[in-house]
């Protein structure tokens, strides 16, 4: 069926409380959604939301929002799910994911806590804000609570010298970490390397994906890969990426950059295609007041796939005042 051409809205969606990184902070999350419909009135969305601190350049988003409108229209024409449109055989109706804490310096015992309460049993923190010695000092009075079957992951963001790294990573060797994603500043392969091989948990890499060339896979220098589809250049590179990761035995998970509920949805869809097992970061969704449409429900710890208009494509549909906000001629 002819599909028509994209046509967007802008939205800005204020956040409950800062996201502050290494790189500064965000107070709301700006962006646009894409609607591509068709003759038969079936319509697929995207969703644009750059974030350049992270590496998601204005033109990566638009790209990334035309490609997820395009394969969720066609999803729904073929009346499947989007996570089986993009090559998973085998039917996956939810998603372990962590609680995402945010930084460390302001997680409290109660937050754990209540997250822990709440189902989840990985929780990730951001460090690099403050000082190491401090960061670890909290952290490790933070583990003294954790129950025992709660994981810390965290990300550093590339805030560490690789002495710092060394360090921290030796004095985390026997806390309870489940991973820990950039924890050098000028990534190098070799430093890397290293540094996996003293811990016995996945190091990863997110921004430095410069060290991912043609090489990379025959002799991997991590054990994880975290995948943005946004910055990676779509759904389809990031499945293609992440046979490669299969392939060389590297895990491979799916995070959120603060999209809406438009883009959490194509995200979670990518990550039931790869890796439905993983434990993904992709319970972001509160960290909004409010959103372009209904996210996906989250209970036990673990995100669902379904949706309240059938299975179909990502089963996002956007809030009235954003469906509104389009010409009737496409509504």
């Amino acid at each position: 069926m002819t599909a028509s051409a994209p046509h967007w809205i802008d939205y800005s969606l204020p956040l409950r409380r800062p996201w502050v990184t290494q790189y500064g902070q965000e107070t709301r999350r700006q962006g646009r959604l894409c609607r591509i419909g068709d003759t038969a009135g079936l319509v697929g969305w995207g969703d644009a939301s750059p974030l350049p601190a992270l590496g998601i350049t204005p033109e990566l988003a638009t790209r990334y929002a035309l490609e997820c409108a395009s394969l969720d229209l066609a999803a729904r024409q073929a009346r499947v799910p989007l996570y089986r449109h993009l090559g998973q055989a085998r039917p996956v109706s939810s998603l372990e994911v962590n609680c995402m804490l945010g930084s460390l310096a302001d997680c409290t015992a109660e937050q754990v806590a209540n997250a822990y309460a709440q189902g989840f049993r990985c929780f990730k923190l951001k460090l690099g804000v403050t000082s190491l010695a401090l960061e670890l000092a909290q952290l490790e009075q933070l583990t003294v609570g954790l129950p025992g079957d709660a994981r810390w992951r965290l990300d550093a963001n590339a805030a560490w010298t690789l002495s710092d790294a060394r360090y921290a990573l030796h004095r985390m060797r026997d806390w309870p970490i489940e991973g820990l994603e950039e924890p050098m500043a000028h990534a190098d392969a070799n430093d890397l390397a290293c540094l996996q091989e003293s811990v016995p948990f996945p190091l990863a890499i997110d921004e430095s994906w410069h060290l991912v060339d043609a090489d990379f896979f025959s002799a991997p220098c991590v054990r994880r890969l975290i995948l943005k589809p946004a910055r990676l250049g779509g759904l389809k590179e990031s499945v293609r990426i992440a046979e490669y990761a299969r392939r060389a035995g590297l895990d491979c998970v799916v995070t959120s950059a603060l999209e809406s509920a438009c883009g959490l949805r194509a995200a979670a869809h990518l990550a039931a295609a790869i890796a439905p097992d993983a434990c993904h970061g992709l319970a972001t969704g509160d960290w909004l007041l409010d959103d372009t449409g209904a996210r996906p429900r989250l209970t036990d710890g673990r995100l669902a796939l379904d949706s309240e208009n059938g299975p179909d494509g990502t089963g996002f549909t956007p809030a009235t005042a954003y469906l509104s906000a389009f010409s009737p001629g496409l509504n």
